[in-house]
């Protein structure tokens, strides 16, 4: 387990003075200023005196969902094609200004990352493994032709966005704080090619679970006409371009009654892919079999996490081709992803049949789950030293 202070050098929080003293007010689901700010069609974020660490915003955490709930702060770091990212800055959260020809508006040149920060119990947070966010989006931006912030200086930003915006971690057990980074080509550029300037940006928001179904059992319907990805292209990345395009599918799937897509390979339409937010996982005795990484699926840093928990507790996991007919003969089926955790598949519709999976509890998605968030929340041993304490 690796520690922090709660504050560096580099990052000094407001004082209570730079707080709006207006009344709280509910909206959606948030905790929000009366006023709204006047270049920013967004909800001001409430305003309180400054907190100890272990308290949080006064709001009902057993109604949060996966939701935007705008926090306090967000993190920017800027740099040129040919330089390196340096020093960023903390700033309120609001809109930011792009020219109508930024890269990532005309190319889609832009990545985005997402990690939880937990709170723990007796004070302080918790990061998990987010070295291999930092590392994820370095090998995306070299797909992608652009700078990348370093590992030391994702993981300090990371850290410095979950001090800021601390009274947003909800309480153990009531969620988490969600995290997303984002690099995005923000110089202008007119022909096809790499922008001039880049843009590192983090914001957070405080999320529960991420499908309707909260802990139940996922529906899935496997996707025949979609693909997600494509050989040579980009899906082994987490590049932007990568989530619109599956919009259409989930959107047809949702409307039919089902929670999500299953893709499979693009060329010949036979072997499992991943969700459209996740990998998958089939269980069929004590064999655990998911899709390998071939560059057309995302490597997950909840599926590495996952694998190597299951090896570690005697599981024999594989990472192979797998043909959809494999769907009929599994025990268990799960997703897992940072958004969604470690999610239980009840059953899947596949050429035209609808077959069922063993969930609840005894389950081997129940065991690795309960596993993974024992070591997130610091209520298990991290064994593994994945975690990052801030305390």
């Amino acid at each position: 387990m690796i520690h922090t202070r709660l504050f560096s050098p580099s990052f000094r929080l407001l004082s209570s003075s730079s707080f709006s003293k207006k009344g709280k007010r509910k909206l959606r689901g948030g905790c929000y200023g009366d006023a709204f700010r006047a270049v920013s069609s967004m909800p001001e974020p409430c305003r309180s005196s400054p907190l100890s660490d272990d308290e949080s915003c006064d709001f009902d955490w057993d109604s949060l969902g996966f939701g935007l709930m705008p926090t306090d702060y967000m993190y920017i770091m800027k740099c040129s094609k040919d330089e390196n990212f340096e020093r960023g800055q903390m700033s309120r959260y609001g809109n930011i200004e792009l020219s109508p020809s930024a890269g990532v508006l005309n190319y889609g040149q832009g990545l985005f990352e997402g990690l939880k920060a937990y709170r723990k119990e007796g004070g302080g947070f918790l990061l998990f493994r987010p070295d291999q966010n930092a590392l994820r989006m370095k090998t995306g931006a070299e797909r992608m032709c652009m700078p990348s912030p370093s590992i030391e200086q994702f993981v300090d930003a990371v850290k410095q966005i979950t001090i800021a915006n601390r009274r947003w971690v909800p309480p153990l057990g009531k969620g988490s704080l969600y995290i997303r980074p984002l690099l995005i080509g923000t110089g202008p550029v007119l022909g096809l090619a790499p922008a001039p300037e880049y843009t590192f940006l983090i914001y957070a928001s405080p999320v529960r679970n991420y499908f309707k179904e909260g802990s139940a059992p996922l529906n899935l319907y496997v996707e025949n006409e979609f693909v997600r990805a494509s050989r040579g292209g980009a899906g082994g990345v987490k590049t932007i371009s990568n989530y619109a395009p599956v919009l259409k599918a989930i959107t047809r799937a949702k409307s039919r009654g089902f929670s999500d897509v299953l893709y499979l390979d693009s060329v010949n339409k036979r072997d499992l892919e991943e969700v459209s937010s996740c990998n998958i996982f089939l269980v069929k005795g004590n064999v655990i079999s998911t899709p390998a990484t071939n560059g057309t699926i995302l490597p997950g840093v909840t599926r590495k996490s996952i694998i190597e928990i299951a090896r570690d507790r005697g599981y024999e996991v594989e990472e192979r081709a797998i043909n959809m007919e494999e769907l009929f003969d599994a025990r268990e089926v799960f997703c897992t992803g940072t958004a969604v955790g470690v999610a239980p598949v009840g059953s899947i519709k596949c050429m035209d049949r609808r077959i069922e999976y063993q969930t609840g509890a005894d389950t081997t998605c129940q065991e690795l789950y309960s596993t993974l968030v024992g070591i997130q929340t610091g209520t298990i041993e991290d064994k593994m030293g994945w975690t990052v304490e801030i305390s």
